[in-house]
């Protein structure tokens, strides 16, 4: 059966949008502006999109405001890869392709800032110290060459409603990291896991 609605090409989807309003395109730049720079002082909190050979990947990163990055350059940013799980898809990811897409977000702004670029990890001591928390330095350290940068709008942000007063059950009535792990596997003790993951956490963040 065939999907008559189906997009297929550039010229049918540029036909549906239009063009884009001139602003979208005067915002963005090959490096961080001063202003730029400015704005991403406040923020704690990015994700951070990769491709492999295999797959894609989109990761959340946080930190303390000051601690998330560091500025080499307005060419440069300099992002530890703290304390997580060991599965470092992010970084398998940046050794088959590094093309990578940084989203940063700043609680109660509306205002999100993308940046495109090209990754690669290091190891150099100086360097993983210098991003060092309670006496803990990062493994590694990702650096990104940045190719694009733009601000988004905030529309995406207000139609979710996400700075506004979070919602009283939602700790009543989302699932549980315990309960999504015994949903793939219905052997493991999700009620143990949970009982002692806010302990594990707060002391293992760095």
């Amino acid at each position: 059966m065939t999907d008559t609605h189906k997009i297929t090409t550039l010229e049918e989807l540029q036909t549906l949008y239009g063009q884009p309003a001139q602003a979208s395109l005067d915002k963005e730049t090959d490096h961080l502006t001063d202003t730029y720079q400015k704005w991403l002082e406040h923020a704690p909190f990015y994700a951070f999109a990769s491709q492999g050979d295999d797959f894609l990947d989109c990761s959340p990163r946080g930190d303390k405001q000051g601690e998330l990055f560091k500025i080499a350059d307005p060419k440069t940013i300099m992002l530890p890869d703290r304390r997580g799980n060991n599965r470092i898809d992010t970084l398998r990811n940046i050794i088959e392709n590094p093309n990578v897409a940084l989203l940063f977000l700043i609680p109660g702004v509306g205002e999100t800032l993308r940046i495109k670029g090209n990754a690669t990890i290091t190891t150099d001591p100086k360097l993983l110290e210098s991003f060092s928390e309670n006496g803990k330095p990062p493994k590694t350290v990702i650096i990104v060459k940045i190719d694009k940068v733009y601000f988004q709008c905030a529309r995406a942000i207000k139609r979710s409603a996400l700075w506004e007063k979070v919602p009283e059950d939602n700790l009543d009535t989302v699932p549980t990291a315990g309960q999504m792990i015994k949903a793939a596997d219905q052997s493991f003790d999700a009620e143990s896991y949970d009982a002692i993951l806010p302990k594990r956490q707060a002391e293992t963040l760095y």
